[in-house]
């Protein structure tokens, strides 16, 4: 075990190295060793990830590594923070002399003859270093097309063909990420919000949600609201990402068309819920000015009521029993107003009579 430590503390640091100026130093042949230590490291992974002991103490040694300061030589390297860690770090290290300017020209050749050795070769399968970098360049790839890919305006965004791409690649990272112990697909989500244009990705959210099987509503009342309870699957990660951030769903819900929130709330009871509370605190933000004989918000952000009764409009046209529960909502929110019939004394009663649903 105590060797195996060391091996693990050498390579830490040959790693750190891969990416700094010292590489101009190295040769074919260390290159080579390099990438055969760790491809032994993987395979210490494959081997012993089912042995809690052994898994334990390597864990301890590399978060140990990671929190000391190192007096001489290069610190621990932030690649191998983990044992899941060992299970890449030849596509670690790889990547990082690939992408190293300092390594000499014939190294590099050399590298890319170990890293790509071309068709034919035995083995030279998708659990190969070469198959594996190929998977991670159509992975970047994705993430690449969901952060930047502008898009053209449609209608309906079910059907915008780019869309339901950029949804369809979303939902297989998020399926891929959802076993990660690090950064899961929360962390994707996130990062994909921060990064790129928020408008398009919240028409992306849209997609990937319409393209998912709708969620069961007896389903909703055991688990409760804003708990999707199937692991692995994209669309529950991502709806349960987005219940779990208020702030994006009031976007998701205010900045996309009324039509498209009212599709997706009709496909998740989860979703549709928490729609009819962000419409009802909208609406009692305004007004009624008896001047003008209308409802007007007191702020300049406040939802206006054109806005507010094209959403409202948009969900009594959606199928049940979405639109009975729209009915139901508003007729109870008018009760509690006092349940009055004449015009601007409740935006409720006002509401329905506009839907054309009022007694």
């Amino acid at each position: 075990m105590e060797w195996l430590l060391q091996q693990l503390a050498r390579f830490s640091e040959v790693l750190a190295v891969s990416r700094t100026p010292h590489v101009s130093t190295w040769d074919p042949a260390t290159v080579r060793r390099a990438l055969q230590w760790a491809r032994y490291l993987r395979h210490v992974h494959r081997r012993f990830g089912r042995h809690a002991r052994i898994r334990t103490a390597l864990e301890r040694r590399l978060q140990s590594q990671w929190r000391q300061d190192s007096g001489s030589g290069p610190a621990p390297d932030p690649g191998l923070t983990n044992f899941q860690a060992l299970g890449r770090c030849d596509l670690v290290l790889a990547l990082r002399l690939l992408q190293n300017r300092a390594l000499r020209e014939a190294v590099w050749h050399a590298l890319l003859q170990q890293v790509f050795p071309g068709p034919g070769v035995p083995g030279a399968d998708e659990d190969t270093l070469q198959g594996r970098l190929a998977h991670l360049a159509r992975r970047r790839a994705a993430v690449h097309v969901l952060r930047l890919h502008g898009y053209q305006e449609s209608p309906v965004v079910q059907e915008d063909a780019l869309l339901k791409t950029q949804a369809e690649l979303l939902l297989g990272r998020l399926r891929e990420r959802a076993g990660a112990q690090a950064e899961g697909p929360g962390g994707l989500l996130s990062g994909l919000w921060e990064r790129g244009p928020q408008d398009n990705f919240l028409k992306v959210l849209a997609a990937a949600l319409l393209l998912s099987p709708p969620s069961p509503r007896p389903q909703e009342e055991e688990t409760g609201p804003g708990t999707p309870n199937t692991p692995g699957e994209g669309h529950h990660e991502l709806l349960r990402w987005l219940l779990g951030k208020s702030d994006i769903l009031a976007a998701f819900c205010r900045r996309l068309p009324a039509g498209v929130v009212a599709a997706v709330a009709g496909r998740h009871p989860e979703l549709s819920r928490v729609y009819l509370g962000l419409l009802a605190d909208w609406g009692r933000h305004l007004h009624y000015d008896l001047q003008r004989g209308v409802w007007v918000g007191a702020e300049s952000q406040a939802v206006p009521w054109e806005e507010l009764y094209g959403r409202f409009q948009s969900l009594c046209q959606a199928p049940p029993p979405l639109k009975d529960e729209v009915r139901t909502a508003l007729e109870s929110w008018k009760a509690q107003d006092g349940d009055f019939e004449v015009p601007g004394l409740s935006i409720w009663t006002d509401l329905l009579l506009a839907l054309g649903t009022g007694a």
